[in-house]
């Protein structure tokens, strides 16, 4: 009995042996599948970053560029200062890909360490546009610090010149997709997909629209209008009440 025991042990030794060999062999290959990834996606990407990020120091030597610690320059990166701008980038700034910034004259614009731009962002500055650490910009974004004067119906818009405001940002910032920003954002605000910023945003809240205005606030900021997490009564261009989604509610009966 003894050795018919000694046996089963053996055996099932020898099983989690060849178990555990199996493991190691799918570990090992996983690994090695990954690493064409890997070699694409990390080495290269960080190789070619650090490439776009030489050629614009080199490109930018009359003006102010100062991009401080580890930064990623992806696909697409484009800087252009014709003037004597400046363009500050802090630490940990992820410019993912097809991100455009244009200064002219002596305009700045200043972003803050962690911050994301995920793709096809656009910047157009004459003034300034400073904006806040570990904001987040999701795709097709526009920040721009004028806008086209267009009520003179003699002249083409083209000759009507611009109106220029500062733009500032705080930090936490979060912009969703396809938005346009041409108004300061308070700290710890959402916008949401498809809004115009025209209009200055308070801190901590959720806003949106065209123009965005806040329908939620956060923390203890209070409540829009009574209920915490309520969304205001607006009105379509007739007049009738809309409900929360922005159509138009039925009548009373």
């Amino acid at each position: 009995m003894q050795e018919g025991a000694s046996q089963r042990d053996g055996a099932m030794g020898a099983q989690r042996e060849s178990a555990m060999a199996a493991r190691r062999d799918g570990a090992m290959r996983a690994r090695l599948e990954l690493l064409p990834w890997k070699l694409r996606y990390r080495g290269w990407d960080r190789l070619a970053s650090e490439a776009r990020r030489v050629l614009v120091l080199a490109t930018h030597r009359h003006c102010r560029v100062e991009l401080r610690g580890p930064v990623r320059l992806g696909p697409g990166f484009s800087l252009d200062i014709p003037g004597n701008g400046t363009f500050i980038v802090g630490a940990g700034v992820d410019f993912r890909r097809g991100f455009v910034c244009e200064i002219a004259g002596e305009g700045r614009v200043t972003i803050g360490d962690g911050c994301v731009f995920t793709s096809n962002t656009l910047i157009q500055c004459s003034t300034s546009i400073d904006i806040g650490r570990r904001c987040a910009f999701t795709q097709s974004v526009l920040l721009v610090d004028g806008t086209h004067r267009f009520r003179d119906a003699s002249r083409s818009v083209l000759d009507q010149g611009y109106d220029f405001r500062p733009i500032r940002i705080g930090d936490d910032v979060v912009v969703m997709a396809k938005c346009t920003v041409f108004a300061d954002i308070g700290e710890r605000t959402v916008v949401a997909a498809n809004s115009v910023v025209s209009r200055p945003l308070p801190a901590r809240c959720l806003a949106m629209g065209a123009p965005a205005r806040p329908v939620e606030m956060f923390e203890d900021q209070g409540a829009l209008p009574e209920t915490r997490g309520a969304l205001p009564e607006t009105r379509s261009p007739a007049g009738e009440p809309r409900d929360a989604t922005g159509t138009d509610s039925e009548p009373e009966r």
